[in-house]
């Protein structure tokens, strides 16, 4: 792989990306009801299933004891890619935070399962992880794909429409929720500003799903992507799933090792000495250019003690 650093391989152009884009941006939330081939599903469940066996129940009154989770999902099945990837998801998501970033991010991947018995978990917003918000910037999109069906009786995801334009408003009343319910094959959207939980399972039989979510690339993301998928592991990503995990730099400089982009990790003779090598937009490119040029006017003491 080369040093360079490929954007999210998806057309923004594309009419499904377009419409699943501006029906997050009126109401939060979107389900695309054919989103994957279900047989690719029944292959990723069988994948994920003997890890969803081996994993002790989760810890804390956030995730809830009647849950499972892990992570690092690309390096646990070969069929992930295909749902990282997907093009309408991924076009949709660049039309959301492509404008607010040089880059998009994969944020996370994490298998969920919801166990019988326990309390749905408390509403909240997944950008409230980082502190200060930018009002009018969406800082994520995740996307909940069912392994077996969503209903409202086994956990499906609850969501509160429309509750991206009441970011004011920490919680809100219950019955102004709904269960998304989705049969495998079928991805729901939803904002980083969206109010939503994890329902409650009164069934007899655990749900199990994933989520996969995407965030602007200048922020640090929940899940390390070199510590999931170190070197050994993103050798075997094609160049843009490996940038999307984070092997590729954030201009101005971000995210770099050695001084580089980080897609130079994935080189197969890493005992070459590196040099550092600038990762700049091009208007910082040409504000250094005519700083050097003495093109740039400096304002004088006097116009500055006026300010």
């Amino acid at each position: 792989m080369n040093s360079v650093t490929p954007h999210i391989a998806a057309e923004r152009s594309d009419p499904e990306a377009s419409r699943v884009a501006d029906a997050l941006g009126r109401h939060g939330y979107h389900v695309i009801h054919e989103a994957i081939a279900p047989s690719l599903v029944a292959a990723l469940a069988e994948d994920l299933a003997p890890w969803f066996e081996a994993t002790p129940r989760s810890v804390g009154p956030f995730y809830g004891p009647n849950t499972r989770r892990f992570h690092g999902l690309l390096r646990r099945s070969p069929h992930m890619a295909a749902f990282v990837m997907a093009p309408v998801v991924l076009g949709a998501v660049q039309a959301i935070l492509g404008p607010h970033c040089d880059l998009v991010q994969l944020n996370l991947t994490q298998a969920i399962e919801i166990l019988p018995g326990g309390d749905p978990q408390p509403p909240h917003r997944d950008q409230d992880m980082w502190p200060l918000h930018v009002p009018g910037v969406e800082y994520l999109v995740n996307v909940m794909w069912p392994l077996g069906p969503y209903s409202a009786e086994n956990g499906a995801t609850m969501v509160w429409p429309d509750s991206h334009l009441r970011q004011d408003e920490i919680v809100l009343p219950p019955e102004e929720a709904i269960a998304i319910a989705m049969e495998p094959g079928a991805a729901l959207l939803f904002l980083g500003s969206t109010l939503h939980a994890g329902g409650a399972n009164r069934t007899a039989t655990p749900r199990r799903g994933m989520i996969v979510s995407y965030s602007l690339g200048g922020l640090k993301p929940y899940e390390l992507p070199w510590l999931a998928y170190p070197p050994e592991i993103a050798r075997g990503f094609s160049p843009e799933l490996a940038a999307l995990a984070g092997y590729r730099a954030h201009r101005p400089n971000l995210g770099t090792f050695e001084g580089r982009c980080p897609s130079s990790m994935l080189s197969p003779d890493m005992s070459v000495a590196l040099g550092a090598v600038d990762s700049l937009r091009p208007e910082q490119e040409e504000l250094i250019a005519l700083y050097r040029s003495g093109a740039l006017d400096f304002p004088s003491a006097s116009a500055m003690a006026d300010r």
